[in-house]
């Protein structure tokens, strides 16, 4: 463990606060982090709605009615579906903080707009199963403004604020005279850089319009869409497929749902095929189903961080650690990983950017191995939530064999040994912020200290 520890401080650390250091990638960290309270609030929610046990549902419906759950959803689309909004004004305000002279309030507000301007402002609407579908305009499809959107929401973010800085620079702007009331004179300040903003990425979107994509999250969507329909259920699919969704998540991109809009439908298929299996007492055909996925590569959520929440909760020094455990722990449990990948961050964090990809990738060779061989019984199709806590669920998914069970310990183990040394450096560099500021405050109480002395 020693050795692997001077190997990431001696050849990954460096490479990786070199990139760590660079403006955008902080910019694009600091900006997603802005969803972080939000997410954690609309994480409890989502626990609430989907705790598996059939009894809480049913005292649910008999106590709230039918809809008891759409109702406790509320908040989780009022927290997750706003995603790339929150984002396209947080990245854009932290990237102006790193340049001198520009307003990050006015600059973020530019980038939320432009970010606007890119959605189509229309949908599809299907008032009744089996009618028609109508085009309603004048709304903003809540796909393309949550995390799916988010991708576009990063791009037009860092490039409305180089577009805004280029023409600030210039001195492309209208100056009012002395006595006027700094907020009205900042916003003429942004007038004509925000005018270039909004021009340039209309010209973007009327050119994406004349493609056969139709708009630039359509365009995004297909280009990922075409390779993951081909990869199905098979067992470099799957690898490829996790490892995509960690490359989406560090960027700051719900990579689970970019990615799995692709795949799911295949995994979903196979799911029922192999309950069709179980149910005629046939030998169950597919291992990669959506359960696969959920169950056993993902205990704690996307990147498997429940062993890294076990180490923050018992082996921390760091206090920021420890607390940030005790919140997202609860989430963790039910399989929810948003407030840790937004609350360390491992969003554009070059110390859990291999962890956080490796880890689901051995898992997939460990669990889809056992499977093949027969030592563990493959998912027999039962459909349970994905918040269904570890342990329970690997023996239900099985059809009460134990073996789902045992595989998710190994499981867990696995993620804990990856995440190890990555953690300790992290909570190395934590724990050395933390004593810096408290050695300051004590200097600066100090300091304060003598010169009231030295005055009396």
């Amino acid at each position: 463990m020693a050795n692997i520890n001077n190997i990431i401080e001696r050849y990954v650390l460096p490479a990786a606060l070199k990139i760590a250091g660079q403006k955008h990638i902080l910019s694009v960290r600091d900006g997603i982090i802005l969803n972080m309270p939000f997410m954690l609030i609309g994480s409890f929610f989502l626990i609430f709605a989907y705790l598996p046990f059939p009894s809480y549902a049913n005292f649910m419906g008999e106590l709230f009615g039918a809809a008891w759950r759409d109702k406790l959803l509320y908040p989780v689309k009022a927290t997750y579906d706003i995603m790339a909004i929150i984002s396209s004004f947080g990245i854009a305000y932290r990237l102006a903080e790193k340049y001198r002279g520009l307003d990050p309030l006015s600059t973020g507000a530019v980038s939320l707009v432009a970010f606007l301007l890119t959605i189509p402002q229309h949908t599809l609407f299907t008032p009744v199963v089996g009618a028609e579908a109508m085009m309603v305009k004048g709304v903003l499809p809540m796909n393309f403004i949550g995390s799916q959107g988010l991708f576009v929401a990063i791009i037009i973010a860092l490039l409305s604020t180089e577009i805004y800085r280029f023409v600030h620079n210039r001195d492309l702007v209208i100056t009012m005279p002395e006595g006027v009331p700094p907020a009205v004179a900042k916003s003429f300040l942004s007038l004509v850089p925000g005018f270039c903003v909004l021009a340039v990425v209309l010209a973007l979107r009327l050119i994406v319009e004349a493609t056969p994509f139709g708009d630039i999250n359509t365009m995004i969507a297909t280009l990922i869409g075409i390779p993951m329909h081909h990869i199905g259920g098979t067992l470099p699919g799957m690898i490829f497929s996790v490892i995509l969704i960690g490359l989406l998540w560090t960027l700051g991109l719900h990579g689970d749902a970019i990615v799995l809009v692709f795949i799911q439908p295949i995994w979903l298929s196979n799911m029922s095929e192999n309950l069709t299996a179980f149910q005629n007492n046939q030998p169950i055909p597919h291992i990669i189903t959506q359960q696969f996925y959920d169950l056993w590569i993902a205990p704690g959520g996307t990147g498997a961080l429940l062993g890294l929440v076990i180490f923050m909760l018992i082996r921390s020094r760091s206090a920021q650690m420890k607390q940030l455990g005790r919140i997202a722990a609860p989430g963790c449990l039910f399989n929810i990983s948003e407030p840790m990948v937004f609350g360390i961050p491992l969003v554009m964090n070059p110390y859990f950017f291999l962890p956080f990809i490796l880890t689901p990738v051995v898992l997939v060779i460990v669990t889809y191995s056992a499977m093949a061989t027969g030592l563990v019984t493959p998912p027999v199709g039962i459909a349970l939530p994905f918040t269904t806590p570890i342990f329970i669920s690997g023996y239900l998914a099985t059809g009460g064999h134990i073996s789902g069970t045992v595989i998710q310990f190994v499981n867990l183990a696995i993620s804990m040994a990856i995440y190890y040394p990555f953690f300790r450096l992290w909570d190395k560099q934590k724990y050395r912020e933390e004593q810096q500021y408290i050695s300051s405050q004590a200097e600066q109480a100090s300091a304060e200290v003598n010169g009231k002395v030295s005055v009396s």
